[in-house]
């Protein structure tokens, strides 16, 4: 138990300064942006959801069934809100159970002694680990080791007890549903169950592979084949209820996330797909360089026989061959007892045993203390349990290390990435063992004790220098931009990009940009980086850039809704309403088949139409703007906020003098988002209307206190005001609204019209000479300019204005007349005019 809590301890204390981390990279889509987390959403939606909130049959779905780690975020959730602090704390102690659990694995493979903390330990410090302990996420593959374990563990249970125990069939449903747990916290889970399997052949019984068709062929144990059998049968009725359960049909990814499965090239998918175990192992051996993802160019294919790293494929393969060689092939004492294959004492199926000698060195030892001269121990104790052989712990090591990470190789179907650090979470214990038993196999060899100390402390070096490595790593996962900025070495397109996100969210907005320039130069056609560039322009009023941008956006993924959103935006806001009208249209028609992320597009395509709504509400077109309003609301997803749609709903009813329809849609509105300030406002000014005064002036109060700050509330509340002959309130009102938005033409160019209603043509002057400096080319704020400055006497600078806003609209009847009754007074006055 002390080796199982040392361990625990070290995993614990190793991971504690990713407590004070933030959200980071996936964490956002799978916790912040994630539906299925909300306490409104029903629970039942996880287990018909994947991981990330689509539904599992949908073309666009990951197909990433973890329903199990799910619920653990909506627990998280519903204890603690969005404070990632209680989300690392469950990682962090999932890690450290996982640990003690491997520990006691390894307790029954290698005995009591300092060779089962060294595996232990190793486990807990091993760098590989940070991204499935650090990133939230990685708790899916965390939770499946768990369980992958507890499976394991049972199973052995159930081989111990077999035969002897009435139990021994309790062991084996706990092995099931174990695995069942494992495989709903992440899919690679269910591989425990062959494991299990490669452990009841090659370890328990200690068999061949020779042993094995003779075996069976004989019915020499009708148990094993009866429990592999019932292995098999589960694990194929679990995989085949995932595969139903997601609609028969695999995921799709995208070129980026897996270039390797995209290439036309037969030689380079085999060459690349061989190749990634490789690398993989190395990062196991080496994790001197790792990155928070390895798609697009993180890993350059392999195109050609000539490309040096097909000699690592090679030694690789060669090396694992190896070694399933000796375990499976290597020679070993065994002799017949009773009928049954007895190996180096191990007990047989009657519960009888043999013994023989065993030669270990130069001495001979009985099989009974043969485990304690592998561990270190010396032979003067006695040991009644027979620990497995050295080969038999070689072929369970790389049973560990191969199975779980077969779905990760493009073997059976293409997966979404090239390669992900946390896949290798279950994998590692396999690795670990195979370190360990290296180790120990050598330290057993040497004879000299000067060789079994560097033996001993080059393994501990290991563990140190393992240590302080996932310390140092866990600094990169503690925020996004620290992350991003440890990728770029790996993945400069995908890091820059992302960078760029986390620079523009901080305000920084010339190295967000250099950021996206920098993406876009390694990677030219990225979607993504594209539009958001385009988004970072739009929003610094480079609107022509901006344009630029959202086009190439487009080209490269015709599909990328949002970028059709806002270049319709762009062109309503330019007046080319026609371009804008077919920009959104276009939008509206993107089906979100095959899309990654269906719920983002959808929430595009449903501000597209409420843009559309817009254009037509505009342009006088109320009926065409209320059917583009009702395609939206069926439309929109279940997380898309719809008060500012309903208010415009019923600012439709409203201009065609639909009343009970349009309250309707304004308490909608207003039901959505109690605090929706537009929805006051228009709902007052329907109040209004239908005679309901206090009730009115309760909502333009209500609108007002809920943003001080915001000179529109004024505005409306003085317009009221002045139906009411409230002169002065009125006035007061359009003071405040135009001092407050001084910038906004349409606040103050109505201010001025509220001051010159009430008579005060001094104020009105000023905030009418303000709104036409807002908008110079306005001829309408010019022409009204004119008319005040007319009637408070000021009359060349009013003739200015005149003739200015007939430069601009020169058919205007209003501004003619005004300007030939000004000329009038002025021929009177002996004034010079331009007419003469």
């Amino acid at each position: 138990m002390i080796a199982e809590l040392v361990s625990s301890a070290l995993g614990l204390a190793l991971y504690l300064n990713t407590l004070s981390a933030d959200f980071c990279y996936d964490d956002s889509r799978a916790i912040k942006t994630n539906q299925d987390l909300l306490p409104e959403t029903p629970w039942t939606h996880i287990f018909y959801n994947d991981f990330w909130g689509t539904l599992l049959t949908h073309s666009g779905s990951h197909k990433s069934y973890r329903p199990l780690c799910t619920l653990s975020f909506r627990l998280n959730h519903a204890i603690g809100g969005l404070n990632p602090w209680s989300y690392h704390l469950v990682n962090v102690l999932l890690h450290a159970a996982v640990t003690g659990l491997f520990t006691n694995f390894s307790k029954i493979l290698l005995g009591d002694g300092y060779w089962t903390f060294m595996a232990g330990l190793m486990f807990a410090s091993h760098p590989i680990h940070t991204e499935a302990v650090a990133g939230i996420v990685g708790r899916a593959d965390v939770g499946a080791s768990f369980f992958f374990l507890l499976s394991l563990l049972c199973y052995m249970k159930h081989c111990s007890t077999r035969g002897s125990s009435a139990r021994t069939w309790g062991w084996f449903l706990g092995t099931g549903m174990c695995a069942g747990c494992s495989m709903l916290w992440k899919e690679q889970g269910v591989t425990v169950l062959a494991v299990s399997a490669v452990y009841d052949v090659f370890v328990f019984h200690r068999l061949k592979m020779k042993q094995i068709l003779p075996t069976i062929y004989k019915g020499k144990n009708l148990s094993l084949f009866l429990s592999i059998s019932l292995l098999t049968f589960w694990g194929t009725s679990l995989l085949g209820a995932r595969l139903y359960w997601m609609g028969n049909k695999p995921p799709s990814f995208s070129n980026s996330d897996n270039p390797a499965a995209d290439s036309d090239s037969l030689l380079a998918r085999t060459l690349t797909f061989f190749y990634l175990p490789t690398k993989n192992l190395w990062l196991l051996l080496c994790p001197d360089t790792l990155s928070f993802d390895w798609s697009m160019d993180a890993v350059p294919l392999l195109k050609t026989i000539s490309d040096w790293r097909n000699l690592h494929t090679v030694a690789f393969y060669t090396g694992l061959l190896l070694l399933a060689y000796y375990g499976l092939k290597s020679p070993s004492i065994e002799r017949e007892c009773n009928g049954k294959f007895v190996t180096n004492g191990k007990q047989n199926a009657n519960g009888h045993s043999c013994h023989s000698e065993v030669e270990y060195g130069n001495s001979e030892i009985k099989p009974s203390f043969a485990s304690k001269v592998e561990n270190g121990i010396r032979n003067n104790a006695s040991q009644r349990t027979q620990l497995p052989s050295t080969e038999n712990i070689v072929v369970l090591s790389l049973s560990l290390l191969i199975i779980p990470f077969v779905p990760a190789t493009n073997l059976f179907f293409y997966v979404g990435f090239v390669i992900a650090e946390r896949v290798l979470y279950i994998p590692s214990m396999g690795f670990c063992l195979l370190i360990t038993v290296g180790a120990r196999a050598l330290y057993v060899k040497v004879q000299k004790r000067f060789l079994k100390s560097l033996i001993f402390y080059a393994t501990a070096a290991l563990i140190v220098f393992y240590g302080l490595k996932t310390a140092v790593r866990n600094g990169d996962w503690q925020n996004e931009e620290m992350l991003y900025r440890s990728g770029i070495k790996v993945n400069p397109a995908k890091a820059w990009g992302n960078l760029g996100n986390v620079l523009k969210s901080q305000s920084k907005i010339s190295e967000a940009e250099s950021a996206y320039r920098n993406a876009l130069y390694y990677r030219s056609n990225m979607a993504d980086m594209l539009y958001n560039l385009g988004l970072l322009l739009q929003e610094n009023s480079r609107f022509a850039e901006a344009l630029h941008y959202y086009k190439l956006a487009i080209g490269s993924r015709p599909t990328l809704a949002s970028a059709y959103l806002n270049t319709g935006i762009i062109l309503m806001n330019q007046g080319k309403t026609e371009e804008a009208r077919r920009t959104f249209l276009k939008c509206s028609e993107i089906p979100d088949e095959n899309l990654k992320d269906p719920h983002a597009h959808k929430s595009s395509v449903t501000s597209c139409l409420y843009n559309l709504g817009k254009l037509y509400h505009e342009q006088g077109h109320y009926e065409d703007a209320l059917s583009v309003y009702k395609e939206a609301i069926q439309k929109m997803p279940r997380q898309f906020a719809p008060q500012s749609l309903y208010n415009m709903m019923g600012e439709a009813y409203m201009r065609l003098s639909m009343l009970p329809e349009a309250e309707h849609w304004y308490m909608e509105s207003l039901r959505s988002k109690t605090d929706h300030i537009p929805a006051h406002l228009t709902y007052g000014k329907l109040l209004a209307l239908t005679g309901r005064k206090s009730e009115a002036e309760k909502f333009f109060l209500k609108a007002i206190e809920l943003d001080p700050t915001k000179g529109n509330c004024y505005m409306h509340y003085g317009q009221f005001l002045l139906e009411e002959a409230r002169l002065i309130e009125a006035a007061e009102m359009a003071k405040k609204a135009a001092e407050l938005d001084s910038t906004e033409f349409d606040v103050v160019f109505n201010a001025a019209h509220m001051l010159r209603q009430a008579s005060l043509n001094e104020a009105a002057e000023k905030y009418y000479d303000l709104a036409a400096r807002l908008r110079p080319n306005y001829p309408a704020a010019l022409m009204n300019l004119g008319a005040i400055l007319h009637l408070n006497g000021r009359l060349q600078k009013a003739e200015a204005n005149y003739l200015r806003a007939l430069q601009l609209k020169p058919d205007d009847i209003i501004t003619q007349s005004n300007l030939r009754k000004l000329w009038n007074i002025m021929e009177k006055q002996g004034l010079k005019t331009s007419k003469t």
